[in-house]
């Protein structure tokens, strides 16, 4: 069988809404004999194709799949630093919560034990990962599991500080809802 014949092929068994996100390791796996020179090319092939659509470096989507597209970068950023710890805060929860009243559109934003890094994907938008030296133990009672994130979730408070201790703009908070929710 032609490797892009086979890369469709399995994908088309195997991809649905829960897994239609794949990192190169994953599609490597499809056709693990294929020299790196050629795998790279037949990605790109596969891109061209419409088989395959690149959101990031190293991170594909399977297109042919029903995927929520309103949660492409929160299970993109999910399988990015699937090795860090992560958790969705500042601009992101806090418009989620309403306490910022502009929404940031294609933006999401992390607190992350990696480094500070903006990701561009391309039409979905950017996701910002930002460095924290804490660990889990020390916030885990104001963090909660999001199954359609894919993430964890600050709470309210842990955003606002985590806010304060990054020095980012306070200016569209809304005090007053952001006193009752803390």
């Amino acid at each position: 069988m032609q490797p892009m014949k086979k890369i469709s092929t399995i994908l088309d068994r195997y991809a649905n809404a829960d897994n239609y996100l794949f990192a190169l390791n994953d599609l490597r796996g499809i056709l693990p004999n294929t020299d790196s020179g050629a795998f790279k090319t037949l990605l790109s092939r596969a891109q061209r194709a419409g088989v395959l659509k690149r959101i990031c470096k190293g991170i594909y989507l399977y297109p042919r799949v029903n995927y929520p597209a309103g949660r492409v970068l929160f299970h993109t950023a999910a399988k990015l630093r699937a090795d860090s710890f992560n958790y969705l805060s500042l601009e992101t929860v806090l418009s989620d919560a309403g306490v910022i009243s502009q929404v940031p559109l294609n933006w999401i934003t992390l607190m992350s034990s990696g480094r500070s890094h903006i990701v561009n994907c391309g039409d979905f938008g950017h996701i910002e990962f930002i460095h924290t030296k804490r660990k889990p133990a020390d916030v885990a009672d104001q963090l909660s599991y999001d199954p359609d994130c894919r993430l964890w979730r600050a709470s309210v408070k842990l955003a606002l500080l985590d806010m304060k201790l990054t020095r980012r703009s306070m200016d569209l908070i809304d005090w007053s809802l952001a006193d009752e929710l803390v």
